[in-house]
């Protein structure tokens, strides 16, 4: 469906209150059409209307005119510059925002994600693992560890247990 059909029944959708339905389609949008300031700024309004201050601050993020408090909550949620280069969803270099203030935003996240990454990214190849972007830990991965091992152990003693059973 082209663009200003779908915007034009996002709108019809809002005017009769179908909040969900319009995000969707502005979520779809946005999907199809990354480097659209204008969708992203729409998108931030309808989740303003759900009081979501991260996820508008997220899509206020290349915006002059953005709200503190709600980059203030994009950045809380999303703490380190992969997680924010991938919750940006933007798609090819820097020079396709529509603004200066984009462009230096973008170039901003993704030159703090080639310091955290170690090694140059771009926006079409942008990290994806859990363990790149400090989300893992050492803790949960022992955590995981010992509890596969409580397992099998638990297992080889009902089995011996049955084992010693059966020949007694």
């Amino acid at each position: 469906m082209p663009l200003r059909d779908t915007l034009a029944r996002a709108d019809a959708d809002l005017a009769v209150g179908r909040v969900p339905v319009a995000r969707q389609r502005l979520r779809g949008l946005v999907s199809s059409f990354p480097n659209d300031l204008m969708l992203r700024r729409r998108l931030a309004e309808v989740y303003r209307l759900y009081a979501e201050p991260a996820e508008a601050g997220r899509w206020m993020y290349l915006e002059q005119d953005r709200d503190p408090a709600e980059t203030s909550a994009f950045e809380a949620r999303y703490r380190t510059a992969p997680q924010r280069m991938r919750a940006l969803a933007w798609r090819g270099p820097e020079s396709l925002a529509q603004s200066a203030f984009a462009r230096e935003q973008l170039a901003a996240v993704r030159a703090a994600c080639s310091d955290a990454m170690g090694r140059p990214v771009d926006w079409d190849t942008v990290p994806s693992s859990r363990k790149t972007d400090g989300r893992g830990s050492a803790f949960a991965d022992f955590l995981a560890g010992a509890g596969c091992l409580v397992a099998v152990l638990a297992f080889l003693a009902i089995w011996v247990n049955g084992l010693v059973a059966l020949f007694d």
